[in-house]
């Protein structure tokens, strides 16, 4: 199931998920100056449901000379967005109310005012790391909330391409525009490693697994019209296999909360999705943006749902046609069910023998009290089932 996303006017420049409680889930998107309308920030919620955004944002900011927004980076909380213009630098917004009531606060982040324009933004898993990389190459990774400068890498890369961190918020992986790809720590900042290719590989897109048991780095690789998914072991930063996957190049790759599903989307429009465990493609959606490039692609904290826009579309939900998940509500029927099942072949067992532990009756065995009289009331007077008492 496909959907547009939202209306109004601009180019939709960048969008991404607000986890919040109760699954009421929502989308931040940024849309570029068209005519007389302003650029702007718009909030809008999600319906699982109808699987569509609203119609109407539930809050808005108007950038007045910030520029127009390039990318998103939200908070696992899902209080705060950090957003970078093409003004250079970044704007902080904290988000408060719920669904019905929704209020942005706009903060200037001191550290990050007037530092160029920056490409790539992440927070880590855990939310207490934040990085930037600038179309400049240059590396930054905070504290937070407190901005510490942890990292403050100048000749990080020639120009930053991409950028995520590991599922422990451990290790940072960048990627640059030159086709190298770096390892970071997370925690210091110093740098671990570089990851290994060849003199005509392009290492483009990276994404670590989040599945917990596979500790792996995936990444895009491009050699000459040759499109790959390459994998790293996170224990020796070794390269152990690629496959085709996407069978063109990619503009955006993302990994579901969960770590079951990759999805990589093209420079034309395509998207598909992989399963991790086999590596194989369980979801198509070809010419989801026609002759645009897939800027923003990520999956819905709970849904089999992912969020794609490109400047020709727009943003759009689309529900992805994977194997259904078993609930949480299901798995308890499940067992119910099981033990009420387990119940009824006991009770038929022991109506049918002689004891718990033998076969059902023989035809010259005696018979035995039905189970009424086992459970009879102990309260019973009757004087006959008792041996008498000599004092």
């Amino acid at each position: 199931m496909e959907g547009r996303g939202a209306s109004g006017q601009g180019t939709v420049t960048c969008a991404s998920w607000i986890r919040r409680p109760e699954n009421a889930h929502l989308v931040v998107m940024g849309k570029s100056r068209h005519g007389d309308n302003p650029a702007v920030l718009e909030i809008f919620s999600f319906d699982p449901k109808t699987t569509s955004l609203s119609s109407s944002p539930s809050a808005t900011y108007i950038f007045e000379e910030e520029g127009d927004p390039v990318s998103f980076a939200v908070h696992p909380s899902g209080d705060d967005i950090v957003c970078s213009t093409t003004a250079g630098g970044c704007k902080l917004f904290e988000l408060y109310g719920k669904e019905s009531y929704l209020k942005l606060l706009a903060k200037d982040l001191v550290p990050l005012k007037c530092v160029g324009l920056q490409i790539c933004l992440a927070f880590s898993v855990d939310g207490s790391r934040f990085a930037t990389g600038g179309v400049d190459g240059h590396l930054r990774i905070f504290e937070w909330p407190s901005l510490r400068i942890i990292l403050d890498e100048p000749r990080a890369h020639k120009s930053f391409q991409d950028m995520d961190f590991s599922l422990d918020s451990e290790f940072l992986a960048s990627t640059s525009t030159d086709g190298s790809a770096r390892i970071w720590q997370a925690n210091d900042g110093v740098p671990l490693t570089s990851l290994t290719r060849n003199s005509d590989e392009r290492i483009e897109l990276c994404r670590f697994s989040k599945d917990g048991t596979k500790p792996f780095l995936f990444c895009t690789v491009q050699k000459g019209n040759k499109a790959t998914t390459a994998v790293w072991d996170m224990s020796t930063w070794n390269k152990i296999g690629h496959k085709r996957l996407l069978r063109k190049p990619a503009s955006m790759m993302s990994v579901s909360l969960d770590g079951k599903y990759l999805a990589q989307g093209s420079k034309d429009g395509d998207v598909c999705v992989v399963e991790v465990k086999k590596m194989e493609v369980y979801h198509w959606s070809k010419r989801l943006h026609p002759g645009s490039s897939i800027a923003s692609l990520e999956f819905c904290p709970s849904e089999r749902v992912v969020l794609t826009t490109s400047a020709g579309w727009g943003a759009m939900i689309t529900k992805l046609n994977v194997p259904v998940d078993w609930k949480e509500w299901q798995i308890y029927l499940l067992l119910l069910g099981l033990f009420v099942a387990s119940a009824v072949a006991f009770y038929i067992f022991f109506e049918n023998s002689d004891s718990f532990w033998n076969f059902p009756l023989g035809r010259d065995q005696p018979t035995r009290p039905k189970i009424k009289a086992i459970l009879r009331d102990p309260q019973s007077d009757d004087q006959d089932m008792w041996e008498p008492l000599d004092l």
